[in-house]
Parts: structure tokens; sequence; C-alpha cells
């Protein structure tokens, strides 16, 4: 997971939305990828850059056999339902993510409901690992001046109020 925020700081520096993507087969890194298109002013705000499609694109320059069922994704924030549906097209059986997305997270939704493709995935999902670390740049991005993207959102509302909510329960008895 530290690598996957390694890339999301490099999309973060670049002024784009802070998410990475590391995706690891046995011990090796084998994709990485930071989410592009995002920055205000752009003719086109880019929806299908998001970090996890381009590691999953990344895997074509791969030069040894990818093993899907012997990987894990480890993301910054929660797979969106286009990239959870990419990532099961793609066999990973395991993803590990830092931080909820609250207004467009993908990986709670039922897939009993759906077609055998999806329905027979059988996908690990781990929420949580290093959200502190996640929840930092996003709280960041939505105070750094210029970035607009997601501005006055449900995600923004939602990650400041979670980033009160971390100082105050770091705060001994409520104090500063």
């Amino acid at each position: 997971m530290e690598m996957a925020l390694g890339q999301a700081k490099i999309a973060f520096i670049k002024g784009e939305f802070p998410v990475g993507c590391v995706i690891v087969q046995g011990e090796e890194v084998v994709a990485t990828g930071a989410r592009q298109g995002t920055i205000f002013g752009k003719a086109f705000i880019s929806e299908i850059d998001h970090a996890e499609i381009r590691a999953l694109k990344s895997l074509e320059n791969f030069d040894r056999e990818f093993n899907p069922a012997e990987s894990v994704l480890f993301c910054t924030m929660e797979p969106c339902l286009m990239c959870f549906a990419a990532i099961i097209l793609a066999g990973i059986k395991k993803i590990v993510y830092a931080y909820e997305d609250p207004m467009g997270g993908g990986t709670k939704c039922s897939l009993a409901s759906m077609t055998p493709l999806y329905r027979d995935a059988k996908v690990e999902v781990v929420p949580g690992v290093l959200r502190e670390k996640s929840l930092d740049l996003f709280y960041d991005f939505f105070n750094k001046e210029g970035n607009f993207y997601w501005k006055d959102s449900f995600l923004e509302e939602y990650t400041l109020e979670q980033k009160l909510l971390s100082v105050k329960n770091d705060c001994p008895h409520g104090s500063k």
C-alpha cells in the first residue's frame, strides 16, 4: 500500500486527484498506475484514466506470464464500479484499498444479483489499509487552491468531515 500511496503522491504533485494503484503478483510489483485527467482547465476531464485502469493497462507491457489468481491489487481509494468490473474481468481475486469512496465506491455492491461472470467472481476486498495516510492526501487535495475536481461534492464534504473526526480522535480529552 505504501507504493500505491507513492503513486497517489505523484498524481497529487501533478495536480491530479490523488489515487494510486499497484498490482503485485507473488512478491513482485507487476504494474502501477496513478490517476490522470482531472486537472481543471483542460478541454476534457477524463473519467476513464483511473489509477486502477492505468495499472491494468500497463500489464500489456508485462514481459512474463501474468497470473491474476496470485495477484493483489492495492489502491489508495475504493475502486468505482467501472474499475471494480475491470478488476473482476482481469481475474484478480483480491483488492486492498485504503480510503472508502462514499460517493462512487463499487466494492460494496452485491454481485449476487448480477450475471454469472460477476456473480461467480469470488473477489476478496480488504478495506481501510493505511486509511489515515490516504485520507490525509485527499484532505490536502480538497484544500489545495486551484483544485476543482469534485469540488463541493459529497466526497469532498465527507473527506473534510472524516479528517475533522480523525483530528478530534487524536486529541486527548478533546483538547487541541
